[in-house]
C-alpha cells in the first residue's frame, strides 16, 4: 500500500451484483487495500474465490486478492454497499440484503436508470442511500476476468459518507465527485445511454464503429432531444455539456459494446424499459412526444423475445 493509500481510512466493502460495473470498482477498491466482497453469479465467483480477480485493464493486468460470495447476507459488516443489481432486480435485491445491513451502513446505487435509489429507500427504510452516476466502458471477458476499455468516474449524492467515500475511490484511482444535482447527472447519463445502447444491441456494433454507420447521428440527434424535452417538463437541470457528452462516448470509448448489446448477446433481459422504455413512460406522463425512444425501446423489446428461452 503506498504512502497515499494508507493516508485514508480502510473502509469494508460488499458489492452486490458483481458483474462488469461491480467488479470493476470493486476491483479498485480491493486493489488500494480495503476490505472487499463481491457477490455475484456461481461461475464469477468461483473463479475469484480460487484466484482472485484478473483486472485487464488500459494501464495494468493484475489479479487482485479479495473474497468473494453468491449470497446477498455477505453484505454483512460491510460500511459501504456498492449496489451493481440490473435495475429490474432493484427491490429484490434490496430485500434479500436487508435484515443482514449493519447500521450506518451507506448503499450507494451504481445502475443504469435514474429512479432506482428511490426504489431502494422504499424497501430499506432507515437506511443511507446514495445514487451514483456511472462512467466506466467494462465487460467480464470470463469467469472472474474483468476487462476494462475506458474512463472509470464516478459522481454521487451527498450523504453523510459521501466525503470518506469520494476520498477511498480517488485515493484507489478512481475520479470522484460529490453533487448536489445527482438528478440532473443521472439524467444526462440516461440520455448517453438512450442514445447508444440499443442501436449497439441492435446492430450488435461497438460505438466507435456505430456512429460511422449511415443515418445513426441522426437517429441520436432525434433521441436526445427527446429526452431534453422529457427533462425539461419533468424539472430536471441537465449539465450544460449533454451534446459534447454524447459525442465523446464514441471517442473514449470505441471498443464497448453497449451494457444493452452484452446482454442481447447472452441472451439474458436487458435494461431497456428503465432507459429508453422510461423516457417513453415520463414522455406518456408529461404529454411529450417521443417517437425515436419509441421505436428503439420497442425494436430492442422484439429482439429480446426472440432469444432463445424469451
Amino acid at each position: 500500500m503506498t504512502s497515499t493509500q494508507s493516508s485514508h481510512t480502510t473502509l469494508s466493502f460488499a458489492v452486490l451484483g458483481a458483474g462488469a460495473v461491480g467488479c470493476f470498482y470493486g476491483g479498485m477498491l480491493a486493489r488500494a487495500g480495503h476490505r472487499v466482497t463481491l457477490i455475484g453469479r456461481p461461475a464469477h465467483v468461483q473463479a475469484m474465490a480460487q484466484h482472485g480477480l484478473r483486472m485487464q485493464t488500459l494501464t495494468f493486468d493484475e489479479t487482485v486478492p479479495l473474497a468473494a460470495s453468491t449470497e446477498a447476507s455477505a453484505v454483512a459488516g460491510a460500511d459501504v454497499v456498492l449496489f451493481a443489481v440490473k435495475s429490474p432486480d432493484t427491490e429484490a435485491a434490496g430485500e434479500q440484503m436487508r435484515a443482514h445491513l449493519k447500521p450506518g451502513t451507506l448503499v450507494l446505487c451504481l445502475q443504469n436508470g435514474v429512479d432506482n435509489a428511490e426504489r431502494l429507500r422504499a424497501v430499506l427504510p432507515g437506511v443511507a442511500v446514495a445514487a451514483a452516476v456511472v462512467y466506466v466502458a467494462t465487460e467480464m471477458a470470463g469467469p472472474g476476468h474483468l476487462r476494462h476499455h475506458g474512463r472509470g468516474e464516478l459522481v454521487i449524492e451527498p450523504s453523510s459518507r459521501s466525503a470518506d467515500l469520494a476520498q477511498a475511490f480517488i485515493a484507489a484511482g478512481v475520479p470522484t465527485d460529490v453533487s448536489d444535482n445527482v438528478r440532473g447527472a443521472l439524467w444526462a447519463k440516461l440520455i448517453l445511454n438512450c442514445a447508444y445502447n440499443a442501436l449497439s444491441a441492435v446492430g450488435r456494433i461497438a460505438y466507435g464503429e456505430l456512429v460511422q454507420r449511415p443515418g445513426v447521428l441522426d437517429v441520436m440527434r432525434d433521441v436526445v432531444a427527446e429526452c431534453r424535452a422529457v427533462a425539461a417538463a419533468d424539472g430536471v437541470a441537465l449539465p450544460t455539456n449533454v451534446d459534447a457528452a454524447v459525442r465523446r462516448i464514441a471517442e473514449t470509448m470505441p471498443t464497448q459494446f453497449s451494457s444493452t448489446a452484452q446482454d442481447l448477446m447472452r441472451g439474458k433481459p436487458s435494461e431497456i424499459n428503465h432507459l429508453n422504455g422510461f423516457v417513453v413512460q415520463r414522455g406518456e406522463a408529461l404529454g411529450v412526444p417521443v417517437p425515436a425512444n419509441r421505436v428503439l425501446w420497442a425494436v430492442v423489446r422484439l429482439v429480446e423475445s426472440a432469444a432463445p428461452g424469451a
